[in-house]
């Protein structure tokens, strides 16, 4: 992929429909650098070291978005990754490593908004990483499921322990970035 002389930071938009890529990509523009593939495998060829944030499709026929997150994680991409999808989280999602989910359909101000919190976590490295990833994959999984539901599964109550050991072993950076106050962070 050819590399753009662009100061603005690098989205790759990816998604099997080509109308709601070039509508997000309309939405973006502007701010970033956007790139667009038209599918998992497209995703693969795109991600390259100038990416900072995946908006990632998770339900695609040539290649799921559950497969393209595994390899970007893989091949130790240091961006960050937004599934933006219409599929409801199960379970699953805990074992996939992307810093925000999203529910289509998504309008301009959430989408920028989105991206912009993205690239505030990247730049404050790994610890805001790992708690804003440990809070999507909780806000996701309370969206859709019941309180008895979740709670009958270890799996959400360890990673419920996680984020609290997170919260207190971090919450003086927390507290700085505003992290409560922005409405994106899961709360204990």
């Amino acid at each position: 992929m050819p590399t753009t002389t662009r100061d603005e930071p690098r989205v790759l938009i990816v998604d099997d429909e080509e109308p709601l890529v070039d509508l997000y990509s309309q939405y973006l523009d502007e701010q970033y650098d956007v790139r667009k593939a038209y599918g998992g495998k497209e995703a693969i060829e795109a991600v390259d070291e100038t990416v900072a944030v995946v908006l990632l499709d998770r339900r695609m026929p040539d290649l799921s978005g559950d497969d393209v997150l595994e390899w970007i994680r893989t091949n130790d991409y240091d961006c960050r990754v937004v599934m933006v999808t219409a599929v409801d989280p199960a379970i699953d999602i805990v074992k996939l490593s992307f810093d925000e989910y999203l529910y289509k359909p998504i309008d301009r101000s959430t989408l920028v908004a989105a991206v912009d919190h993205q690239l505030t976590a990247k730049e404050y490295g790994d610890t805001f990483q790992k708690l804003n990833q440990v809070c999507a994959k909780l806000t996701a999984l309370e969206a859709e499921k019941s309180k008895q539901e979740l709670e009958a599964v270890a799996e959400y109550t360890e990673l419920k322990e996680k984020a609290g050991r997170l919260l207190t072993k971090h919450g003086d950076l927390l507290e700085e970035l505003d992290y409560f106050e922005a409405g994106s962070a899961w709360e204990l």
